[in-house]
């Protein structure tokens, strides 16, 4: 058992790295833009299309590896009906994810094709366009995402899972808003933008880390 929940937390690290590199080959690059859509860069507009193919197919790999890790977390939790709870909150917050990642490619993919192939006064507007059309996606997606972790919040800092409460302060969203305030320090570089936009999957390496690195130390057994 301690190995088997070992490697299913390893999946998760294996998972951010896959969703981390894909956002870093997406976005990596000049920070420069003339916009108002920050992240259509100069950079971005000089991007081959390979990376973003291949950004795209790392989240595939990705979002299994996140799942397996992701459900595996269940079984520290010691009430039946929560499991539950967690499990569908679970399932339904990790189905926006690749929607999310593709919504960006697109627009990234678009947004390079049309700077590299004659159509260069044209790609800002239209790209513009097109996220302004559909940028309700954002919200819904992200509104999907999140209430399987505040709920993994709430089951620990209530003493509902066999780790201490304290533990509740490891949250991958509390994670993930001490680095977005450490990017607020960041200059403005390409390392700033790419790290920014992997801000999730860096969450969660780290996250998932903590926790690997405690049940082990604590030797704590999963319950089921």
């Amino acid at each position: 058992m301690q190995s088997k929940q070992n490697a299913a937390f390893l999946c998760g690290i294996l998972g951010c790295l896959c969703y981390g590199a894909g956002d870093w080959l997406m976005m990596y690059g000049s920070t420069a833009h003339s916009g108002a859509v920050s992240w259509l860069t100069e950079g971005t507009a000089s991007i081959p299309g390979w990376r973003y193919d291949l950004a795209m197919a790392l989240a595939f790999p990705g979002i299994i590896l996140y799942g397996i890790a992701l459900f595996s977390v269940q079984s520290y939790i010691k009430n039946e009906k929560d499991r539950k709870i967690y499990h569908y909150l679970n399932a339904f917050g990790l189905t926006p994810w690749i929607a999310l990642h593709l919504f960006y490619i697109m627009i990234l993919m678009l947004f390079s094709w049309m700077n590299g192939n004659g159509y260069a006064a044209q790609a800002l507007p239209v790209c513009e366009g097109l996220y302004s059309q559909l940028s309700w996606l954002i919200p819904v997606t992200e509104g999907m995402m999140l209430p399987v972790f505040i709920y993994w919040f709430y089951l620990q800092i209530s003493g509902k899972t066999i780790f201490p409460k304290w533990m509740a302060f490891t949250n991958v969203l509390l994670i993930f808003g001490a680095l977005k305030c450490l990017t607020l320090l960041m200059p403005d570089s390409a390392f700033r933008l790419g790290f920014t936009n992997g801000l999730m999957s860096e969450s969660m390496v780290i996250w998932f880390a903590i926790m690997l690195l405690y049940r082990n130390k604590s030797k704590i057994a999963a319950i089921s």
